[in-house]
């Protein structure tokens, strides 16, 4: 049976034009292990997003909350900035990479390859810590609205009090 390979999203065999790819099996294998090391970061990132949306409810849900949720905030923020630096880094060290292999007038499919992955996981990891920063921001406004509020109640609690 004669070889087959892809060209322009048909079939063909040996005897049309073609174009030949040489991949060898561990054809940039390092390099798709830390693209999914990365993407796995993001993806805790994410989650720890989230959890800190719910911790954020309970505590302006509560009227006293309890310390532990507070604390467990706090650990959940400090995690993140661990995280998201951990991340910055390893994007970083993409970058580097490719600046390297575009510096040595290098314009190879994987550079290409790199350059896609490192823009996905680059606006991914930008989304998910956009996502963060409007979280943090909601979360104050809101504990602004709550402190305003207790303070209007308590100044109309001192006027009432004169005329009992």
């Amino acid at each position: 049976m004669p070889p087959v390979c892809l060209v322009k999203g048909k079939e063909t065999t040996e005897e049309e034009d073609e174009v030949a790819v040489g991949m060898d099996k561990g054809f940039m294998d390092e390099f798709f292990e830390q693209v999914e090391e990365i993407r796995g970061f993001i993806e805790s990132l994410a989650e720890k997003v989230e959890e800190v949306k719910r911790k954020h409810s309970a505590i302006l849900a509560s009227p006293n909350p309890d310390e532990k949720t507070k604390v467990e905030l706090e650990d959940l923020m400090a995690d993140i900035k661990k995280l998201a630096n951990k991340i910055r880094s390893k994007l970083k060290s993409i970058q580097q990479t490719i600046e390297q292999e575009e510096g040595q007038n290098r314009s190879s499919a994987d550079l290409r390859i790199r350059k896609t992955q490192h823009s996905t996981l680059s606006r991914k990891f930008v989304e998910v810590m956009s996502e963060y920063n409007t979280t943090q921001s909601d979360y104050r406004e809101r504990c602004k609205g709550r402190i305003q509020r207790q303070l209007e109640i308590s100044e109309y609690s001192w006027e009432i009090k004169p005329f009992n």
